[in-house]
């Protein structure tokens, strides 16, 4: 059984493109270079927070946030209504996001330092996060209601239309 020539498009398949493959590799420069610039001295600490947050992540909050996606599903699955999940896990990512990149502050956690750095207060975090997370969830129901309406007129708009005669 003879199989078909490979093309030239299917060998970069694997790889990438090289404007991709060159993208990544500046990606891993810039961050190489932040890690040496912000954390200049100390290479044990800089080594022991990367080992760290790898764990962290694959040993802690992957599983976590894996098994809270899992209970959605269940719960929109049991319901009915499984194309709903994407209208709870984006607002849910994105605050998650935030509040991973914020953390410190939303904790009060850093507030010397952070006022020490810039001569601002920082209180307030918590309270804009949670603001934040409320206007996530409110537009994502919003978007959910707007094309329920939608696809309630369409189908209502439909049945109106005469049938073609062919």
């Amino acid at each position: 059984m003879r199989t078909a020539p490979r093309r030239a498009s299917a060998r970069w398949a694997a790889v990438g493109s090289p404007l991709h493959l060159a993208l990544l590799a500046c990606t891993f420069a810039l961050a190489g270079y932040a890690g040496v610039r912000l954390l200049a001295g100390d290479r044990f600490g800089v080594a022991l927070w990367f080992v760290g947050a790898a764990l962290l992540h694959d040993l802690v909050l992957l599983p976590l946030y894996a098994a809270l996606d899992r209970g959605v599903v269940r719960a929109f699955d049991a319901a009915g209504h499984r194309e709903r999940v994407m209208y709870v896990r984006v607002p849910a990512a994105l605050s998650a996001l935030l509040l991973l990149v914020w953390f410190p502050l939303i904790s009060g956690r850093a507030d010397r330092r952070y006022r020490n750095a810039t001569g601002l207060p920082a209180d307030g975090f918590l309270g804009r996060w949670l603001l934040i997370t409320a206007v996530l969830f409110a537009g994502s129901a919003l978007l959910l209601v707007r094309r329920r309406c939608l696809r309630t007129r369409l189908r209502g708009a439909s049945k109106d239309r005469p049938p073609t005669v062919h």
